[in-house]
């Protein structure tokens, strides 16, 4: 499962986050006698500040890896670092910096001004004068005065630092994929949101509806690593959940008001076991069909499994050759997708379990794929191109672009005549595939989006008579809900304070459920845009979903945990 983190914009000299570890400003205001030296040495004629931001670093770093033929720990580290390549184009780029292997270039270039450094800072006053005199009009004596000061400012620091014997070292710990990324956005995505406006919404940061009853939650203990994704069987009271433990997991649980809520939920474990011992097997994905007969999961080892719904292992599907992002089945339950980290989609035979077509259309892994009807689908993918193919054919019907960024998820609407679609460069967009340009650009997100979910109205739906809308949610910890007729934004749902993975529509429609990593499920009403109930756990949520009766809420934890609320309002 993709776990992009938020990319920070901070000013070069304040704390970055690069590699995902906090750092030291890149850029220090007291290296200036460095700078002006350097400036003579390539001939620039003029002082210049030197700057590297966090962006532009692991952009760099990023087309390395790609240069050196390293894709897999590319991949891994774009995820991580929510970074593309584009982001060494902060500024129109200079001839040298678009020239392969320019990364060894700029480390190499980096040791010798190191090396110059610690040679001026072992420089006397006296000596950095003579220096300035050589050095003419570029290096004045009152830089001259500042080098000294700097440089005995940095004996000093360093003596102190050696009689430490290294006590001033400090061990900073990472709190996860996405918690760290979470935290230093909140403050400033906080702010951006708070400055939208909208028709309706609850904008507060912070806010919270009424509590859930104590009564009403009841905690599945059982997983032993972050729960990734969690699904409701939608002809009965069985919940689905897969997790970084390798395994997933299905829960029998008691009915609202069925008379068992003292009992303890039911669970049956489904291990995935690898046909290399060594290979990560988390579950990042999981489907059930139709009739609920079949479970269908994805995971890191490039495995489809088909269980049933005792959780019998069927099949074991191998074709991908990397992890499994996206697997659904089709209407019918004949036909099941799957999306990779190989670039590739595959259509298998439900019953057989065969391949019945693969498609190498995208040129970077498929984050994401949804079935518009038995035989067309559509795929999405880091490459920023969205495909839609019909099973037997090789050429895709239709191949939309617009997204200047990876393409997080895509969705069709209840009729399939609407295509939705959100990216890291922070739009969704409407597409129709009467037409190759959007029919919408939804841009009021500040940072990323990483998922939408259209509401269960209009055409083809269970609520026909109710207006059609889709719900984002990004990493500005807010939740938007778009009319689809005019493009307008008619909601914020605002009370997150850390980026929101999940959101999902009840079943008629009349709530909203979202869930953030700042440990908070919250339902809102559709109609006024209000904040009417709210429950905290213990951990970052990575997924939300309704059962099909509309009374219960099953949210995944980081925490490791899966927790149920009863919500009937």
């Amino acid at each position: 499962k993709k776990l992009p983190q938020h990319k920070t914009n901070a000013h070069p000299t304040q704390q970055q986050t690069v590699l995902g570890c906090e750092t030291q400003p890149l850029r220090r205001e007291t290296d200036r006698s460095t700078d002006l030296l350097l400036a003579r040495e390539v001939n620039l004629g003029t002082t210049t500040t030197m700057s590297l931001s966090s962006g532009q670093l692991n952009g760099y770093i990023l087309r390395y890896l790609h240069e050196s033929g390293f894709d897999h720990s590319a991949f891994v580290f774009s995820m991580e670092s929510n970074t593309s390549v584009t982001d060494t184009q902060g500024t129109q780029k200079k001839k040298e910096e678009s020239e392969p292997g320019y990364l060894i270039k700029l480390a190499q270039r980096g040791l010798q001004y190191r090396e110059i450094e610690r040679e001026l800072c072992a420089l006397s006053p006296k000596e950095l004068a003579e220096l300035a005199q050589c050095s003419g009009s570029m290096l004045s004596e009152a830089s001259a005065d500042a080098a000294a000061s700097t440089a005995s400012t940095e004996r000093s620091k360093r003596h102190k630092t050696e009689s430490a014997n290294g006590k001033s070292k400090k061990a900073r710990r990472s709190s996860g994929k996405v918690s760290s990324s979470s935290s230093s956005s909140s403050s400033s995505s906080a702010s951006a949101s708070s400055s939208s406006a909208a028709t309706s919404g609850s904008s507060k940061k912070g806010a919270r509806g009424l509590p859930v009853a104590k009564d009403a939650v009841q905690v599945l203990r059982g997983h032993e690593s972050e729960v990734y994704i969690c699904a409701w069987n939608p002809q009965q009271q069985l919940l689905a959940s897969g997790s970084g433990d390798s395994t997933a997991r299905l829960w029998t649980v008691p009915a609202v008001g069925g008379g068992a809520r003292g009992e303890s939920s039911r669970m049956t474990v489904l291990k995935h076991f690898s046909l290399k011992p060594d290979q990560s097997r988390e579950v990042t994905t999981l489907d059930w069909n139709q009739a609920g007969t079949r479970l269908a999961t994805g995971s890191y080892d490039g495995l489809a499994r088909v269980w049933d719904q005792a959780g019998a292992l069927q099949k074991t599907l191998q074709r991908h050759q990397k992890p499994i992002f996206s697997l659904k089945w089709n209407r019918r339950g004949d036909h099941l997708l799957s999306g990779s980290m190989d670039n590739t989609a595959v259509v298998w035979d439900g019953e057989s379990g065969a391949v019945v077509q693969q498609y190498s259309l995208h040129t970077h892994p498929v984050l994401d794929v949804d079935w518009r009807d038995n035989t067309v689908f559509a795929t999405c993918s880091t490459d920023k191109l969205i495909h839609v193919c019909e099973v037997g054919k090789e050429r895709p019907l239709a191949t939309l672009k617009g997204h200047r960024d990876e393409v997080n998820a895509i969705k069709w609407d209840p009729s399939g005549r609407l295509l939705a679609s959100c990216s890291d460069d922070h739009t969704a967009k409407l597409w129709s595939l009467e037409q190759s340009a959007p029919l919408h650009d939804f841009a009021k997100h500040k940072l990323p989006i990483y998922t939408l979910r259209w509401s269960p109205c209009g055409p083809g739906s269970a609520n026909p008579s109710l207006p059609l809308r889709l719900a984002s949610a990004s990493f500005d910890t807010d939740v938007r809900l778009w009319d689809i007729e005019s493009g307008q934004c008619v909601s914020v749902l605002g009370a997150h304070t850390k980026p929101v993975y999940s959101v999902a529509y009840s079943p008629n429609a009349r709530f909203l459920a979202s869930g953030s990593f700042d440990k908070c499920v919250h339902v809102w009403d559709t109609q006024s845009g209000e904040l009417v109930r709210s429950y905290e756990g213990d951990g970052g949520i990575f997924e939300i979903c309704w059962n099909r009766t509309g009374d219960q809420l099953a949210a995944c934890f980081a925490s490791h945990v899966v927790t149920i609320l009863d919500m009937k309002m």
